[in-house]
């Protein structure tokens, strides 16, 4: 039962849009209606500019963190799987906006960045350097997803419950990709600074 209850509450923190929600009170834009349409910090920063963004990612990691922390004051335990998965889901499908949301890459950061912190930092090195060479951010998330759970599992092996997370977050943030994967493939995936 109070796994139940956990999740609930994780997955109504994790459905917090803050890209629509900045969008709409800085940039004057409804995020779903512009750009990409991605409710997203990087159509955010397309549509609304830097600050807007940067407060979008900043709200989206939070939601992740806060769930693992609140899995971990908690027993840990499956709670460490259960907890940040439905923040991310959330963050995803959101009820508040008819279950149309982002792709999870800054949630996922937000949870994975306080349960397996040497694993964010090994990644986020790649996804600047992939971001700076291709200047495709989706390019660089996608890397990231997919090296995650590999780097986790031979950083943290004694971690099960961490390690299923990681692999079921990068499945759904591929899943969530599958639109950039097909315009990376046709080479129309936009590069940073240009218009959607």
């Amino acid at each position: 039962m109070k796994e139940l209850l956990l999740v609930i509450v994780c997955y109504l923190i994790g459905s917090i849009p803050f890209s629509y929600i900045v969008s709409r009170l800085l940039g004057k834009v409804d995020i779903r209606k512009t750009g990409s349409g991605n409710v997203g910090a990087t159509n955010v920063l397309r549509s609304a500019g830097l600050v807007p963004a940067l407060l979008a990612v900043t709200g989206d990691i939070l939601k992740g963190v806060f769930a693992a922390w609140l899995a971990t004051v908690l027993g840990g335990g499956i709670l460490l799987l259960l907890c940040p998965l439905a923040a991310v889901v959330g963050h995803c499908y959101p009820v508040y906006l008819g279950f149309r949301g982002g792709k999870g890459v800054a949630t996922s950061t937000g949870a994975l960045l306080f349960l397996t912190p040497y694993s964010i930092l090994c990644l986020f090195f790649a996804f600047v350097i992939v971001v700076g060479l291709s200047r495709i951010v989706s390019l660089g998330s996608l890397t990231a997803a997919v090296f995650i759970p590999f780097v986790t599992l031979f950083l943290y092996p004694r971690q099960p419950f961490v390690i299923i997370l990681t692999f079921l977050l990068a499945i759904l943030v591929i899943y969530r990709h599958k639109d950039n994967i097909k315009r990376l493939r046709e080479g129309r995936e936009p590069r940073i600074g240009e218009r959607v």
